[in-house]
């Protein structure tokens, strides 16, 4: 906050350093560095609080009373955090989400300890099984932050998970692979989300037949990602979506209301011939 407050005081010097576009854009990159170091602060305050698995009550009606819309059509959605994360970074869109008629909707958390993606996939997928054994679904949607999307594509990839999960929504997923933070290779799981592992390697093998939908939400200013649209998916099997986000960092994409709106878009049943657009500007 104080950064955006003292910022237009400098703005002149800094355009007169750093002229034309250039200025734009560092500008741009600075409000969102800024922006992502106060919902870091933020998260980490409600970090506490996602620490265990949530309940798994049955309906009730919203205790502050908020309105919401009339109940959306569509499966049960999970929602699945990042590395070194959990449940609670995903507490506003949960709430936008059942603002605007997803009553269904359930955070899960997997273990900080967890050294391999496959063993969180089979996890997953146990998680999956029982949501839909509990509320009489078939099928699933998935939004996955980071890890978490990587996490759900191979459970939905490799592990017959199609069949379960409709559309899988990614924001900020390394699909091919991150260079960035090398100091980090000491953990097997960021190995794994390095380009050229094993791992992402098996997922570039052929997915003939492949059910689920991905839509891949991915920014412009992400400095998890490196390259940048490493948080695209490619792949000539899948039925696949990549939207440009553009204005904000890897920590705000499961948090900005812009976002929000667009993942839910994503989880709403398709007309034909109808896709998301192409880019949300959101900053």
């Amino acid at each position: 906050m104080k950064v955006t407050g003292v910022l237009p005081l400098f703005l002149p010097i800094y355009r007169r350093l750093w002229p034309g576009s250039l200025a734009s854009l560092s500008v741009t990159l600075l409000k969102a560095t800024a922006l992502d170091a106060a919902i870091l602060a933020g998260h980490l305050l409600l970090y506490p609080t996602g620490l265990t698995q949530e309940r798994r009550p049955s309906a009730r009606p919203d205790p502050d009373g908020t309105a919401r819309l009339p109940v959306a059509p569509g499966p049960p959605v999970v929602l699945l955090h990042g590395f070194i994360d959990n449940r609670s970074v995903f507490v506003l869109l949960r709430r936008s989400l059942a603002q605007h008629g997803r009553e269904r909707v359930e955070s899960l958390n997997y273990s900080p300890l967890t050294c391999d993606i496959r063993a969180a996939a089979e996890l997953l997928g146990r998680h999956v099984e029982e949501i839909c054994e509990r509320t009489g679904s078939d099928r699933v949607d998935i939004v996955g932050h980071s890890l978490g999307g990587l996490i759900a594509r191979y459970y939905a990839q490799c592990l017959g998970g199609d069949l379960r999960v409709r559309t899988l929504v990614t924001l900020g997923t390394p699909h091919s692979g991150t260079r960035a933070v090398p100091l980090a290779n000491a953990h097997p799981i960021v190995r794994q989300m390095r380009p050229g592992s094993e791992l992402l390697k098996e997922l570039a093998r052929p997915a003939p037949g492949c059910r689920t939908r991905f839509v891949s939400f991915w920014s412009d200013l992400d400095s998890v990602m490196d390259p940048l649209e490493a948080a695209c998916v490619d792949h000539p099997d899948l039925d696949t979506q990549n939207v440009r986000v553009s204005g904000i960092g890897h920590l705000a994409l499961p948090v900005h209301p812009a976002v929000a709106a667009g993942i839910r878009e994503a989880l709403d049943e398709p007309r034909p011939g109808e896709r998301l657009a192409g880019g949300l500007t959101v900053a």
